[in-house]
């Protein structure tokens, strides 16, 4: 497939690299920074552009790997008279955002990216939809090259994934960056917590998250819990948000 891709961040980065690598041809790429553009351009030998203007109305697929917010204006800008497939990889947009193109539709990575980090595809579930059914089975097979899990998913379904991938994902990062300040306040490395980090991660791979809890809340050791509450009593944020959680937890048990 002839694809263009509009963006050059981790997403482009990544999934340009991935489809070039399994002979699809990456024809031009857009950022409205020439120079971001071009550097991506440089090491999958495209073209690189500035202006949307100037797209491949001719190509096959075009991919929007660009923020949530940005979508509307990088929507109004394109020409509408594009031959090929318009795609967003968002998991908050709903698919009708890109309604003024023939074709369209969305394929949503439920992993974060980074351009300096490899990932392996196969691992990573595509979430797939399109207006029509023969672009939807065009997509189901275009990124079934890349992942052995790939699926129809409606745009209401895409954002429940969508949040439920934040709460998992960038919530627990969050409190991991709580307990990293929290030691190193006390001179302790956060190296002592990677472990138990890994247990709790390799337990829900098989088990649902509810039958696996632990710590003083589901056993309703109030004791240890205002010991900890008093422990960051200088911190109300800290202290705000072990209370939800202990609560939330509680009722759960």
């Amino acid at each position: 497939m002839n694809i263009v891709l509009i963006g050059s961040g981790n997403i482009a980065s990544t999934w340009g690299k991935a489809l070039a690598a399994l002979g699809h041809h990456i024809t031009q790429i857009y950022s409205h920074t020439l120079a971001n553009a071009q550097a991506l351009a440089n090491s999958l030998s495209s073209l690189a552009i500035d202006k949307l203007e100037e797209l491949d109305i001719t190509a096959d697929l075009y991919i929007l790997a660009v923020s949530d917010a940005a979508i509307p204006s990088v929507v109004e800008q394109m020409p509408q008279h594009l031959a090929g497939l318009v795609i967003h990889c968002s998991g908050a947009t709903d698919m009708k955002a890109l309604s003024g193109f023939k074709r369209f539709g969305v394929a949503y990575p439920v992993q974060s990216f980074s351009k300096t980090v490899a990932i392996n595809f196969d691992k990573i579930p595509f979430g797939i939809e399109a207006n029509t059914t023969e672009d939807e089975a065009l997509l189901q097979g275009l990124f079934s090259e890349l992942s052995s899990n790939v699926f129809p998913c409606s745009s209401e379904q895409r954002l429940a994934i969508h949040l439920a991938a934040v709460m998992v994902n960038n919530f627990s990062n969050a409190l991991y960056q709580m307990a990293y300040e929290l030691l190193e306040q006390k001179n302790l490395s956060f190296d002592l917590m990677r472990p138990i980090i890994l247990e709790t991660a390799e337990k829900v791979q098989n088990q649902v998250p509810k039958d696996v809890q632990t710590g003083p809340a589901i056993r309703n050791d109030d004791g240890t819990i205002n010991k900890h509450l008093q422990f960051i009593s200088d911190n109300p944020e800290w202290q705000s948000i072990y209370q939800q959680i202990t609560s939330l937890i509680k009722k759960r048990g």
